[in-house]
């Protein structure tokens, strides 16, 4: 019975742990704005099938970097600096243009009916990525899997666990995005004007700070043996 309890504890350990370092980074309260309003232009039934959609594919996206995230960067011969930089830049470039996008998005824009295949193309960029799981994050769950447990049962015990972390982090996703509306909708149009601005500065600002990670980790790689007589 101890024994039994102690398995208990070490995975409920292992799936605090993951849903700790993933939820706060991932956020999904505070892209609530954002993703409010980069899906203006959907009917309501599209926004709950979005909603659905971007919680999926954000549940595949960061359970793949935790289990093959590090074997496929690996592979091509690609760092997690660069990553970060190439990420962040495109996080930039998203709040960037959300910035200067005149009037307010949530009024902006008459609902119109959207295609199936256009759903699905925006749901995963940028929808899912990188405005919900975006370098940071990715870079979080590569990290986390990066180090598997020896042993069989070991490994299939953390690989549950990470999952169900993954997925409780997924289904905070789903929570704020399908009620979105309903957590912006408080402050009205122009409250939610300036919300949407101000995530978006802070967006930016994000974005610049993964860059520059990224960044100054890839000049240490570079500085380092230089300096070495």
């Amino acid at each position: 019975m101890i024994r039994l309890l102690t398995y208990i504890h070490d995975f409920a350990g292992i799936v605090f742990i993951a849903v700790a370092a993933l939820l706060p980074i991932v956020d999904p309260l505070g892209s609530t704005p954002i993703y409010l309003a980069m899906i203006s232009g959907l009917m309501p039934p599209e926004r709950a099938r979005m909603a659905k959609v971007v919680a999926l594919n954000s549940f595949v996206l960061l359970l793949a970097s935790m289990l093959a995230g590090a074997y496929i960067l690996d592979f091509f011969g690609i760092s997690i600096p660069a990553v970060q930089v190439a990420g962040g830049i495109v996080v930039c470039a998203i709040a960037w243009s959300l910035l200067n996008r005149p009037g307010t998005p949530a009024a902006s824009a008459r609902p119109e009916p959207a295609t199936r295949e256009s759903l699905i193309q925006r749901a995963f960029y940028p929808l899912t990525m990188p405005l919900t799981v975006g370098p940071g994050a990715i870079s979080v769950a590569v990290t986390l899997g990066a180090d598997p447990p020896p042993g069989l049962r070991a490994l299939l015990v953390t690989t549950l666990a990470h999952a169900i972390g993954v997925l409780i982090t997924a289904a905070a996703i789903f929570l704020c995005y399908r009620y979105a509306d309903r957590l912006v909708g408080r402050l009205g149009s122009t409250g939610t004007h300036i919300l949407v601005r101000l995530t978006a500065f802070i967006m930016l600002a994000i974005g610049t700070q993964i860059v520059w990670n990224g960044a100054r980790a890839m000049l240490a790689t570079v500085v380092q043996p230089a300096a070495v007589p």
